[in-house]
Order: structure tokens, then sequence, then C-alpha cells
């Protein structure tokens, strides 16, 4: 039978749920790591049959699940696999100002969150399944903020384009492997989740881009989450997936 593993994080709500839930439809096993579990999920994972595991993990502290994941992945039978592919979906937006306002702590959990954990969690991942002979993938969820520039995104931009560059120098390392992970930064568009309420319901003041956040949404341009999961899925089981090491799903 074949089987196909699956980690993602940040599973609790948006695109990470939408993924989830349409990766246990296709029977796939998902291995969750996120700070709560959705009863949606539990019982999507019940009507379809599929096998879920949900970890409770707080990712700025991402030692503690990098050190799990990597026992857990350990502990499997690698024959057992036919594929294994690590979701680095997470992410947070610090308090929305310039980076002069923004408090110590809340810079802190960003950077951790959207780019330390996304590492240790690949390195992780890449050594535990080095000698499984199924197909590996890491796929990091990107943004288009990554290569633009924006006032009062310091934080979330940074851990975005650091995200695409790891990315580029794990594609080098795992290139010339045998049996190399195939990986990919993508971004997945615009969609409507909680994220973009919050990019719109912030001080103008302090955020001179709010009304183009807030214009996506009042003319219709932003995916629904399910949407968005969907066309981000499809890039990932393209045969061609990590040609690009850095990508976005509308290209």
């Amino acid at each position: 039978m074949t089987q196909r593993l699956t980690v993602l994080t940040g599973a609790s709500r948006g695109m990470g749920l939408a993924m989830a839930c349409e990766l246990l439809t296709r029977g796939h096993t998902v291995l969750c790591i996120s700070r709560s579990h959705p009863e949606e999920l539990a019982r999507h994972a019940h009507e379809t049959g599929a096998a879920l595991l949900q970890w409770s993990h707080d990712l700025a502290e991402s030692a503690a699940p990098a050190t799990r994941l990597e026992n857990w992945l350990r502990g499997q039978d690698s024959k057992a696999w036919t594929s294994a592919t690590l979701i680095n979906n997470a992410g947070v937006i610090p308090h929305i100002g310039p980076l002069s306002e923004i408090q110590p702590a809340d810079l802190a959990r960003a950077l951790r969150v959207g780019l330390e954990a996304p590492m240790q969690l690949t390195a992780a991942f890449l050594r535990a399944t080095e000698d499984w002979s199924g197909e590996r993938k890491v796929l990091n969820i990107s943004s288009g903020l990554a290569r633009r520039a924006m006032a009062s995104q310091a934080a979330y931009c940074a851990a975005k384009a650091g995200m695409d560059h790891f990315t580029r120098c794990v594609a080098l390392e795992e290139a010339g492997k045998i049996n190399g992970a195939k990986v990919c930064s993508l971004a997945p568009g615009v969609m409507d989740t909680a994220m973009q309420l919050q990019l719109r319901g912030a001080d103008v003041a302090a955020f001179p881009d709010r009304e183009s956040f807030a214009r996506l949404k009042s003319e219709g341009r932003l995916a629904p989450p399910d949407e968005a999961a969907h066309r981000v899925l499809a890039w990932l089981a393209r045969p061609d997936f990590g040609a690009q090491p850095v990508a976005d799903v509308r290209e």
C-alpha cells in the first residue's frame, strides 16, 4: 500500500488547515505541528479514515519540536513510506509599525517562528530521512513580501527573504546527494486569512500600505484559503517541483 507522509506546521487555521484537510482527503498521513488542535481537522481525519497526528508546540521555541520530529522520523520504518514531505507554513506578523516601534520580544518571536523554526525543522527532517529511499520534498511557504520591501513589515519581509535564501542554499546541498530532497520556497499569492485582516485593520499612520490591502478585499482579489491550498499542493505535486528553488504560484 502506498503510504505518503506529510509534516505540516501552522495547520490550525487558514491555508494550513485547508492544506491539512486536502492532504487527508488524498490519503496522506499528516503530522501537524501547531499551537492548537482544531476539532474540524480531527473530524475530517475521522471521516476520511486517514491517519492524523497533532503535536502542540509553540514554534517560537523551535528546538523542542525539531528534536521531537527527528527522533520520531528515525523511529519510523523508512521502507514503509513512498514519500515524505515537510511543509513549513507557520508564520506570524508582529505589531505593524516601523522597526523602531517593535518590542524586542515581538520582533524575536516573528523571526523565530518565520525563519528559525523552518530552518530547524528542515535540518531535522533532512537528517532523519537522508537514507530513506522514497521521494523527499521540503516546501517552504514564502510570500511576495520576501521579494518586495514594505514599510512597517521589516520583520515579516526579513523572515520570508531569509526563508527564500536558505532554500536556495539547501537546494544546492541536496542536488549533490544521492536521492537528495527537492526543495522550494513558494509564494502562495494573496488569500483571505486572519493575517490579511490584521493588515487591513492596522493604523494607517503606522502602515502606509494599509489601503492597498483593503482594496484587495473590496475588489474580491483574495483567494479563499481552500483555493490557495489547492494551488499550493498542485505545485508541490508538479513533476518539476524543486527545479526552481524560489517560485511564485502565480507564475
